[in-house]
């Protein structure tokens, strides 16, 4: 008489186990496409006419960027957010910036948020204040998406027109450390989409 085969037992430590594997594959793949999604991130040429231009803070080109595109008359308002309490229009152009003396009258510090998801409401508010139906978003590539989930949940009826900046530390490639923030990045945009923005800490910079 044939031997029926034995049935294995339940065990919650392998279905865990089973579970982990899964979650890391999905994440593992998000993330590649994630990584094409950045390093193929380029500015729009032209660049379509909008309301006002909205630049985050975090990296010294992303102002220079938002700065020339004021000076080009690519909209007519600059919002610089999350500049910090206590800031001025200097401490982001000690270059110099012919942009910033000249246009000083359409620059808008934004001194409230410290946060990505703070980013959002203070874009939403400003952007309400002037009657505005189109903004150009300036970050950094790798914090665009997030970004833009962020502002869009802020500004629902709003056209967003991305405008992405490369760090210099990106432009030689991926390393080791641009890796590990590429991969908490894109686990924080994660986070977002999932609606869960708020959970980050107001101490964190902009890039949060």
């Amino acid at each position: 008489m044939a031997r029926r085969p034995r049935r294995r037992r339940f065990s919650p430590a392998r279905l865990l186990l089973r579970l982990a594997l899964t979650a890391g594959g999905l994440w593992a793949a998000g993330f590649l496409v994630y990584l094409a999604d950045v390093f193929t991130a380029a500015p729009p040429n032209p660049v379509p006419p909008a309301d006002g231009i909205v630049v985050l803070t975090g990296g010294d080109d992303r102002i220079g960027a938002a700065l020339s595109l004021l000076a080009a008359h690519e909209a007519p308002l600059l919002l610089i957010s999350g500049a910090g309490r206590g800031t001025y229009l200097g401490d982001f152009t000690r270059d110099g910036s012919a942009a910033a003396t000249e246009y000083a009258n359409a620059i808008t510090l934004g001194h409230r948020a410290a946060t990505t998801h703070a980013n959002g409401a203070e874009t939403a508010a400003w952007a309400r204040a002037h009657h505005m139906r189109s903004l150009i978003i300036v970050t950094a590539d790798y914090h665009m998406p997030r970004a833009l989930v962020e502002i869009h949940r802020a500004l629902p009826e709003v056209r967003l027109i991305a405008y992405p900046v490369r760090p210099p530390a990106m432009r030689a490639g991926p390393s080791g450390p641009t890796l590990r923030l590429l991969a908490g990045e894109y686990s924080k945009y994660l986070v977002v989409r999932a609606g869960l923005g708020r959970l980050f800490s107001a101490s964190e910079n902009g890039d949060y």
